[in-house]
């Protein structure tokens, strides 16, 4: 259902069936669609509450129909998730689109999302099927195992799936390390067996100079 036109732009064919997007992302369709705005970022009262309490907004359209819809968003870097029954961890302004079927939620993250400045919750999707994720330029998918935990820069962290635990370090960055950093700053260890996404471009964080 879901294919990439180069590495920038989402191509998708329906049959009847749907799928949800960020708004405004769609570029082109051809075909037979109708389109509908939703709220995101979370399902149900604690979706509502969530996104009220810790601003952690995503406003989504689903579309549904026969044809091609082509979706992309100030040209980043898509990436194609398969979910087999399993939860995907992703920032909200990460999420490009998913299929219907795939359960959207929230998700506590305590210190790291105070530290991208995101709030405290981030959107979880669940279920079987596809979602695509974005990136500032293309993302490096990395394997964490109980062998080999993995230390990501808050501002470089996209998404993560799998049986993975987070903890967070406080006062050191990578910059800092290396005495170009300032101020109060956050690294996030994940541990377990999963996979984390990273992009190789920053984003700005409340959290010191990451």
């Amino acid at each position: 259902m879901f294919r990439l036109q180069g590495s920038k732009v989402l191509a998708v064919d329906m049959t009847g069936d749907a799928v949800k997007a960020k708004n405004g992302s769609m570029v082109a369709y051809d075909g037979q669609m109708a389109f509908k705005k939703m709220s995101g970022g979370g399902e149900g009262i604690r979706g509502m509450v969530t996104r009220r309490l810790t601003g952690e907004q995503m406003t989504v359209m689903e579309v549904k129909g026969q044809g091609t819809c082509w979706f992309a968003d100030r040209a980043s870097e898509i990436n194609l998730v398969n979910l087999q029954g399993d939860k995907l961890y992703v920032e909200s302004s990460n999420l490009l689109a998913t299929d219907a079927g795939l359960r959207t939620g929230t998700s506590f993250t305590g210190l790291r999302g105070a530290s991208q400045g995101n709030g405290l919750f981030t959107t979880t999707v669940e279920g079987h099927g596809q979602a695509a994720i974005m990136s500032h330029g293309p993302a490096v998918v990395l394997r964490v195992s109980s062998q080999y935990p993995l230390t990501v820069d808050p501002g470089a962290y996209v998404a993560h799936q799998g049986n993975l635990r987070q903890s967070f370090q406080s006062g050191v960055t990578f910059r800092t390390l290396m005495g170009e950093g300032g101020g109060e700053a956050f690294q996030i260890r994940f541990e377990g067996d999963g996979l984390v996404y990273v992009q190789p471009s920053e984003r700005n964080t409340i959290a010191g100079d990451v």
